[in-house]
């Protein structure tokens, strides 16, 4: 069965900092993982990404601030996040595709086929 479970979210003053932690199956060991992110009312936004050989993306939005890094003894992927500001509250999602490597399509929600029940960060100012 694969699963997915965030954790690590929280409430932080602007500037902060957190780590987004995502224990995965070890099935999901080899595939392209991202993390998204929604607010209310708004459509979920990919955050970052990272493949089977460890290529990353990042939105123009966090690059910079935030890292996406992956542990495989641990089937675990972490987000950490730096300089928090208020615009990066939301609720935070990890995701699975089935394929190795991301694509372009990599960066939007419907190309996932596993999902987290994701972990609420709130910044405030």
């Amino acid at each position: 069965q694969v699963q997915l479970a965030e954790s690590g979210g929280g409430s932080v003053e602007s500037g902060g900092s957190l780590k987004l932690s995502c224990l995965f199956s070890e099935t999901l060991s080899s595939v392209c993982m991202g993390w998204f992110r929604q607010t209310p009312g708004k459509q979920r936004e990919g955050v970052a990404r990272i493949d089977e050989d460890g290529t990353l993306g990042y939105a123009d939005s966090v690059r910079g601030r935030f890292t996406v890094s992956k542990d495989h003894a641990k089937n675990t992927l972490y987000l950490q996040m730096d300089d928090l500001k208020p615009e990066d509250t939301g609720m935070y999602y990890c995701a699975a595709d089935q394929a190795k490597f991301c694509t372009l399509n990599s960066d939007y929600d419907y190309w996932y086929d596993y999902w987290g029940q994701g972990t609420q960060v709130t910044v405030s100012s």
